[in-house]
Protein backbone atom coordinates (compact mmCIF):
# COMPACT_ATOMS: atom_id res chain seq x y z
CA UNK A 1 0.00 0.00 0.00
CA UNK A 2 1.37 3.26 -0.49
CA UNK A 3 2.14 5.45 1.98
CA UNK A 4 2.11 8.62 0.22
CA UNK A 5 -1.93 8.30 0.17
CA UNK A 6 -4.03 10.64 2.87
CA UNK A 7 -6.48 9.22 5.10
CA UNK A 8 -10.84 10.48 4.15
CA UNK A 9 -10.02 12.15 8.27
CA UNK A 10 -6.76 14.22 6.70
CA UNK A 11 -8.76 15.29 3.87
CA UNK A 12 -11.32 16.84 5.87
CA UNK A 13 -8.74 18.54 7.84
CA UNK A 14 -7.44 20.29 5.37
CA UNK A 15 -10.90 21.29 4.38
CA UNK A 16 -11.57 22.94 7.85
CA UNK A 17 -12.09 27.02 7.11
CA UNK A 18 -11.08 29.11 9.91
CA UNK A 19 -13.71 31.19 10.61
CA UNK A 20 -11.57 33.98 12.37
CA UNK A 21 -10.16 34.41 8.84
CA UNK A 22 -12.83 34.58 7.32
CA UNK A 23 -14.48 37.44 9.43
CA UNK A 24 -11.19 39.79 9.27
CA UNK A 25 -11.69 39.50 5.39
CA UNK A 26 -15.73 40.17 6.09
CA UNK A 27 -14.22 43.02 8.09
CA UNK A 28 -11.61 44.08 6.07
CA UNK A 29 -13.92 44.26 2.87
CA UNK A 30 -16.45 45.93 5.22
CA UNK A 31 -14.10 48.93 6.25
CA UNK A 32 -12.71 49.22 2.94
CA UNK A 33 -16.25 49.89 0.49
CA UNK A 34 -17.54 51.92 3.64
CA UNK A 35 -14.11 53.95 3.28
CA UNK A 36 -15.41 54.31 -0.77
CA UNK A 37 -18.80 55.29 -0.09
CA UNK A 38 -17.84 58.14 2.67
CA UNK A 39 -15.14 59.96 -0.08
CA UNK A 40 -17.97 59.32 -2.55
CA UNK A 41 -20.57 60.71 -0.61
CA UNK A 42 -17.63 63.48 0.25
CA UNK A 43 -17.12 63.68 -3.69
CA UNK A 44 -20.63 64.50 -4.49
CA UNK A 45 -21.75 66.92 -1.79
CA UNK A 46 -18.39 69.12 -3.04
CA UNK A 47 -19.20 69.33 -6.85
CA UNK A 48 -22.87 70.10 -5.69
CA UNK A 49 -21.31 73.23 -4.01
CA UNK A 50 -19.02 74.06 -7.06
CA UNK A 51 -20.66 75.54 -10.49
CA UNK A 52 -18.01 73.24 -12.47
CA UNK A 53 -19.55 72.97 -15.87
CA UNK A 54 -19.63 68.54 -15.54
CA UNK A 55 -20.84 68.61 -12.03
CA UNK A 56 -23.93 67.22 -13.14
CA UNK A 57 -22.66 64.30 -15.29
CA UNK A 58 -19.50 63.50 -12.40
CA UNK A 59 -22.47 63.78 -9.68
CA UNK A 60 -24.43 61.23 -11.73
CA UNK A 61 -21.92 58.44 -12.10
CA UNK A 62 -21.01 58.83 -8.53
CA UNK A 63 -24.15 58.49 -7.33
CA UNK A 64 -24.27 55.30 -9.71
CA UNK A 65 -21.22 54.07 -8.01
CA UNK A 66 -22.61 54.58 -4.52
CA UNK A 67 -25.32 52.73 -5.50
CA UNK A 68 -23.47 49.45 -6.41
CA UNK A 69 -21.40 50.08 -3.33
CA UNK A 70 -23.85 49.67 -0.41
CA UNK A 71 -25.82 47.25 -2.90
CA UNK A 72 -22.60 44.79 -2.78
CA UNK A 73 -22.39 46.04 1.15
CA UNK A 74 -26.24 44.79 1.29
CA UNK A 75 -25.97 41.82 -0.95
CA UNK A 76 -23.16 40.32 1.39
CA UNK A 77 -24.58 41.21 4.18
CA UNK A 78 -21.86 43.93 5.85
CA UNK A 79 -24.58 46.71 6.80
CA UNK A 80 -23.96 48.20 9.95
CA UNK A 81 -26.20 50.66 11.96
CA UNK A 82 -24.61 53.83 9.79
CA UNK A 83 -27.20 52.44 6.95
CA UNK A 84 -23.92 51.10 5.51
Amino acid sequence: MDNNLHSPQDRDDARVVKLDHHDSVRSHVREQVRSEVERLEHRIETLRLVRAPHAAIMISAYERMLDRKKGFLKNWGLRDGNGY
